[in-house]
This record gives structure tokens, C-alpha cells and sequence, in this order.
């Protein structure tokens, strides 16, 4: 492993990047947002993972320890500050056939090896990989999972107690009705009207906060009969503590965790990234991608090792924070630390909370994460980018994040390299250098998508004995390029006739020369160089 790398990863340990401050510090008052933020991401926090706890078969707290760690040791050494993480659904699908079919201890093993193959993409710098996801997939993406927070709220809907755990998760139930319903709706109702409210009123406490705030008092003051956080299971509990996972440490085991831990780490890291390029778009950064999957892979190793759930980036508790004034590592070691002060203390008051609160602040996530502009531009963008944004945002909902995000970026490959194929055209003419020679001047990339589409531009039967292939409005990309270089070179030959290649790169001469087929005229070949270097090189740069 480079020396490089070992040395950035060791100071990324040792010294978290703690950049991206405000411009006037951490003031009284900043610190005032920052702790008021964490403390409405913390109480968001509590009936999501249990939820999540419960979809995955597994105890409450062992979903609650994993947003106290997760979202410490990422608020602490992640790639964004502003973004929270925790125990998400879209991990805890996955673990629902390891927990029935292996138990809980199988689980933990997983989130440990799930954490060391973060680490080493981390360590390895394939998060810049998530450049590659093109702005139709993020649209696409953003929306399925507004949609996804959304139906995540329904459950809510239902009777406490009438949902059942069938060991793939937790179904059935019976929805409220009557003035049951009528009054979470109005609760509901009520939570969303405050936080739309608040910031015109007031900004000294974050709008979620006091939605929460007002409806839990009027609820409590007036003993009103609602579903609320105790409903759903008991918060209460000590500090997480050390734990080996009792597995047998034999290959067999290996083979068991090793499927699920690949797959938690894919979906882990696909939703942590995006939800920091989300956020670094609202906060105006960049950056961090690498150091996002280690900071990812030590809070899961580290969350496995104290009967945690593992988790990764939560969109929604992100836009929560970032809505509410979080914008530095403050909010986010302050939800984690708020949300083990109530495991281990104020169980008993944030069990009191209606869950008509929570519900109403998720609700108004859900409206400010939808990305409503897409539905304006569908019949703006070109059909293939609509057509993936509809697809990303229906696969999410019917599969999970990572499918839909892989499958959109296949497929705006895929159109992309057809577009690109069709570009490929050559405008021939007498050169005045080579007399009675003829000059194709290729135009378009050459690749293997347009590779088919090269071989037919040239009338080799009909061509005279020196023929000049001009690459200047072109390049050559791939081996497929060279390939059918080569092929065209070879037929040429055979017909007892000479080519030529000009405008080429050197890389590219270097490998079709070994072919051994090529007249390659070299003169008219310069190297090609950044654009910035050859500015510099001839004085444009700073006005010489």
C-alpha cells in the first residue's frame, strides 16, 4: 500500500479535517444553533431507529447505540460537516434474512467486516468514484428517497402494538380511524404549520425544534390520548459496551457475513456520498468523498464491536440539521451525545413525545427534499435524462438506493455512448502536401461504441495507393479504437496500399507501431499536454 496513502489515513485519525468553519468561528451564538440543531436531529433520531431496529428483528437499542456511534464517529472524522448519520432503512433490509436466518451475533460480525472493507475504499480513494453519477440520477435519487422518508411515516398511521414482527421485519398492523386518526392528522398538521411559520417569527431556535416543542407541551398539558415514542418501545438503557461478536471464527462464518458485509458496504457508501454531495450543494462545499468512506468503515468496525446495527449517511436527519442552522462537526457530535443522554437518562420525557411531532417534522423533510423543479424540466431535458430520473426515483422506491443509483448510472452510460457513437463522420479531401494522396479527417471520439461506424467512412477499393487518416478533430479513446485502427491499417495493406496517421498521441503511436501494420507520420504528431501547461509554456497565463 503507497506510503502516501498509509500517512493520509493515519492523519485523518489522528487529526479530523475541522475545515469548513464559519468565517466568524464558533461564536456564542453559532454554538447556540449548533447544539439546538443537534438536539432536533437527536429527537428525529430516536423513533427512526427503532423503527429501523424493528426491520431489521433486532432489540431498539442495539438500532439506538448504532446512531449514537455511527453519528459520533462520522460527525468527528467524516468528509462533510452538517451531515448525520445513523441505523437507515436501506441497510436494514439487508439484515433482516442474516438476523432470522443466523442471529443477532452474526449481524454484529458483519457490521465489523462491513466496516473494514469501507476503510479500505476509503484508504484506496474510490469515493471520487461518485463523480461519475450524472445530475438525473441525483434528481432521481433525491426524489425516491423523499418518497421513501414519506411512506416511512405511514407506520405511524397504525395502532401501537398492533404491528407484528415476523422475522423479516415488522408488517401488518391496524391503521387508526376515526378520532384517533383525526387527531394525529391535526397534530400533524399543526407540527408542519410551526415549522413553516417559525423562521418568520423568529430564528433564535430552529423551526423543527419548536414544532416539536409546542405540539409535545399542548399533547402533555392537555393529556391528549395519541400514539407517542413510548409507544413504539422503551429508550431506556446504559452505555453500549464492549462486545466480540460470538461467531466461530471459521472459513464457514466468513463465507456467511462476507455476501452481506459487500453488500451493506456498497449501500453504505452510495447513500453516505451522495448525501454528501446533497449537502455540499445546500452548504456551498466539496471535497471529502475519501475521507466520508473512512470515517464510514471506523464508526460500523467500531459499531459491531458494541452491539450495534451499523449505519450509514441519513438524508433526512442531514436536511433537518442543515435546515435548522448546522453547519459545523458541533451539530453533529451534539445529536449523538443528546441521544445517548436520553438513552441513559430522559428516557421518560422523550418517550412522552407524540409521535404526531416527529411525523410532521419528517413531513416537511420530505417537501424540502423532493427536488419539484424536476417535474417542470421532464419535458425540457433531453427524453433519455427524463426517462432516468423517473427510473432512479421508481427503482428506489421498489428496490433500495444502490440498485437504483447503479442501475441509473448504467443507463445514462449506456445512452451516452450511443450518442457518441452516432458522431463519428469523416470529411475527406486531396492533401496538399501528398500529391495524389487523400485525406480522411476524422470527426467525433473514436471508441468501441463508433468503433463499427469507423470501418464503414473508408472506400478502400476505390482510395488511391496513399491514404492520410487525420485524427485532429478526433480521439482515439479505448482499445477497441486501436483495434479498429489496426483492422483498417491491416486492409489497406493487403490492398497494396499505404497509410498514414497524423494527430495522434504518442501513447497511442507507441502501441500501434509494435502492431507492426503502420506508416505512422510522425511529423505532424505533437504531444498532447493539459491545457494549462501549454498556456503557461507560451506565456498566456498572466498576460506575458
Amino acid at each position: 500500500m503507497p506510503r502516501a496513502i498509509l500517512a493520509a489515513f493515519a492523519n485523518r485519525l489522528v487529526m479530523p479535517d475541522l475545515r469548513w468553519m464559519p468565517d466568524d468561528g464558533l461564536t456564542p451564538s453559532r454554538l447556540r444553533i449548533e447544539l439546538l440543531s443537534g438536539l432536533t436531529v437527536a429527537l428525529a433520531l430516536v423513533p427512526e431507529a427503532v423503527a429501523f431496529a424493528f426491520v431489521a428483528g433486532v432489540h431498539p437499542l442495539v438500532g439506538l447505540y448504532a446512531a449514537f456511534l455511527v453519528g459520533l464517529i462520522t460527525a468527528l472524522f467524516g468528509g462533510r460537516p452538517g451531515m448525520i448519520s445513523g441505523a437507515t432503512g436501506a441497510l436494514a433490509v439487508v439484515m433482516v434474512a442474516l438476523v432470522a436466518q443466523h442471529g443477532v451475533e452474526y449481524l454484529f460480525a458483519t457490521v465489523v467486516l462491513m466496516g473494514i472493507l469501507q476503510m479500505f475504499a476509503g484508504i484506496m480513494q474510490w469515493g471520487k468514484f461518485i463523480r461519475l453519477v450524472p445530475h438525473p440520477v441525483m434528481l432521481g435519487f433525491v426524489n425516491g428517497l423523499a418518497i421513501v422518508i414519506f411512506l416511512a411515516q405511514m407506520g405511524q398511521f397504525k395502532v401501537p402494538g398492533s404491528m407484528q414482527n415476523t422475522g423479516h421485519g415488522m408488517s401488518g398492523g391496524e391503521w387508526l380511524s376515526g378520532t384517533p386518526l383525526y387527531m394525529m392528522l391535526g397534530l400533524v398538521g399543526l407540527t408542519m404549520a410551526i415549522i413553516w411559520v417559525m423562521p418568520r417569527v423568529t430564528r433564535i431556535i430552529p423551526a423543527p425544534l419548536a414544532g416539536i416543542g409546542i405540539v409535545a407541551g399542548l399533547v402533555i398539558a392537555m393529556g391528549l390520548d395519541v400514539p407517542r415514542v413510548g409507544d413504539l418501545a422503551s429508550i431506556q438503557g446504559g452505555l453500549p459496551a464492549f462486545h466480540i461478536p460470538m461467531v466461530p471464527l471459521t472459513w464457514e462464518t466468513f463465507e456467511i457475513i462476507l455476501p452481506y458485509s459487500v453488500i451493506l458496504a456498497a449501500i453504505g457508501l452510495i447513500e453516505s456520498l451522495l448525501t454528501l454531495n446533497l449537502v455540499g450543494e445546500i452548504t456551498g462545499k466539496r471535497g471529502g468523498a475519501s475521507q466520508e468512506c473512512i470515517a464510514q468503515g471506523i464508526a460500523n468496525t467500531v459499531t459491531g464491536f458494541f452491539g450495534g446495527m451499523g449505519g450509514c449517511a441519513m438524508i433526512g436527519q442531514s436536511m433537518i440539521n442543515v435546515k435548522s442552522g448546522g453547519r459545523t462537526r458541533v451539530a453533529g457530535i451534539a445529536a449523538a451525545v443528546f441521544l445517548l443522554i436520553f438513552i441513559l437518562f430522559a428516557a421518560p420525557v422523550i418517550e412522552l413525545i407524540p409521535l404526531a411531532a416527529l411525523v410532521g417534522v419528517m413531513f416537511m423533510v420530505v417537501i424540502g427534499t423532493f427536488a419539484w423543479n424536476s417535474l417542470t424540466i421532464l419535458r425540457k431535458v433531453p427524453l433519455t435524462d427524463a426517462f432516468v430520473i423517473l427510473l432512479v426515483t421508481v427503482v428506489t422506491v421498489m428496490e433500495d438506493l444502490a440498485v437504483a443509483v447503479v442501475v441509473g448510472v448504467i443507463v445514462s452510460a449506456l445512452a451516452y455512448a450511443w450518442s457518441n457513437a452516432r458522431r463519428i463522420s469523416a470529411h475527406t479531401r486531396e492533401s496538399a502536401t501528398d500529391k495524389g494522396a487523400k485525406v480522411y479527417e476524422i470527426r467525433g471520439p473514436l471508441f468501441f461504441g463508433s468503433s463499427d461506424g469507423f470501418a464503414e467512412l473508408f472506400d478502400i477499393d476505390g482510395d488511391p495507393d496513399t491514404v492520410i487518416v487525420d485524427f485532429a478533430e478526433s480521439r482515439v479513446v479505448d482499445q477497441s479504437a486501436l483495434q479498429a485502427i489496426e483492422a483498417i491499417a491491416q486492409k489497406y495493406e493487403t490492398a497494396g496500399k499505404r497509410i498514414k496517421l497524423r494527430h495522434l498521441s504518442r501513447d497511442c503511436h507507441s502501441l500501434l507501431k509494435k502492431a507492426g501494420h503502420l506508416m505512422v507520420d510522425s511529423d505532424d504528431d505533437p504531444d498532447y499536454a493539459l491545457a494549462v501547461d501549454y498556456s503557461v509554456r507560451t506565456g498566456i497565463l498572466g498576460g506575458h
